[in-house]
């Protein structure tokens, strides 16, 4: 079973971040130049929320706000769903599931490491199943 350590060493521990007081036409742009669909919310070192796609178009969009004019502190997610390295991906799969997230920071002793999208767990659940698949061929075909 596959960890949350496993993918992001192969995915890497990047991640793209913006400050509460940014606007959010600041992040949108943000989040177009490197095709992503969130960013973290941090305050110097500490993870203080998650703005997405979705609270955009929830939140500025639908209630008629500006983009230029609004800063991501009003329109970010404050309760930010986090996972550990030693969580597995099935594990994470649910907690998204459950929650209706769509991305996981990961934390180290309560420092971001990384990022984790559904797309992230959906690969690695993929190559997992592939994998398994092969060697049931394998076995089979003797």
């Amino acid at each position: 079973m596959k960890l949350v350590s496993d993918i992001l060493n192969s995915k890497g521990h990047e991640i793209w971040a913006v400050k509460p007081d940014d606007t959010v036409f600041d992040s949108l742009q943000l989040m177009a130049e490197k095709e992503i669909g969130s960013l973290l919310v941090m305050d110097e070192d500490r993870l203080v929320g998650i703005v997405t796609e979705r609270d955009y178009a929830r939140k500025v969009i639908l209630e008629g706000k500006s983009s230029k004019s609004s800063s991501v502190a009003e329109i970010m997610t404050k309760q930010v769903l986090c996972v550990t390295l030693e969580r597995t991906v099935d594990e994470c799969m649910a907690l998204m599931t459950d929650k209706r997230a769509r991305h996981l920071p990961v934390l180290d002793h309560k420092r971001v490491i990384g990022i984790l999208s559904i797309g992230d767990l959906v690969k690695a659940t993929l190559s997992e199943q592939q994998v398994l698949i092969d060697q049931l061929e394998h076995y089979i075909s003797g």
